[in-house]
């Protein structure tokens, strides 16, 4: 398993976290984190800790949504928000050629494109957070502080 902290996409969510702060660390999991329920049990910690990051298509741009593993991302909110009547989740060809990464192991950093994050307020509930880092089995945990730093994300109410 050690094996997939050589992969593209897992080295470059290490690189980006590790610039920001040389004791953030890529943690290579024996079961699979592709859902937010999977990676809490493999991390044993509650669902809501986990971050799903989610990639939504804004008329012809495109954002990530960081949002807690036991909330839903709300279209409704985020239309107000952005004032955009057409929002829609990104398709997994979209979600690749955006971020670099594959859905079930897209991590809030390190991007190939440049995107807007917005983060959930509701993930201030917990002290740390654990995002994807590339990989279905691969996390990194951060302070939640931490986390809208490195993102350079806006707070806001998003879920549901």
């Amino acid at each position: 398993m050690q094996d997939l902290l050589t992969k593209e996409p897992v080295r470059r969510v290490e690189e980006f976290i590790k610039k920001y702060d040389n004791t953030l660390e890529v943690l290579v999991l024996d079961t699979s984190a592709r859902t937010a329920k999977d990676a809490a049990n493999s991390l044993k910690c509650e669902v809501g800790a986990i971050v799903k990051s989610l990639l939504f298509r804004a008329d012809n741009s495109f954002l990530i949504c960081l949002i807690a593993g036991d909330r839903r991302c709300s279209l409704n909110k985020l239309k107000k928000i952005l004032q955009k009547k057409d929002v829609s989740m990104a398709n997994a060809d979209q979600v690749k050629e955006n971020t670099g990464f594959s859905i079930g192991g897209v991590a809030p950093v390190a991007h190939i494109k440049s995107l807007d994050i917005l983060i959930d307020k509701s993930l201030c509930r917990f002290v740390y957070v654990f995002g994807a880092a590339g990989h279905p089995n691969c996390v990194f945990k951060i302070n939640y502080n931490q986390l809208i730093k490195i993102t350079k994300g806006s707070e806001k109410e998003i879920s549901e």
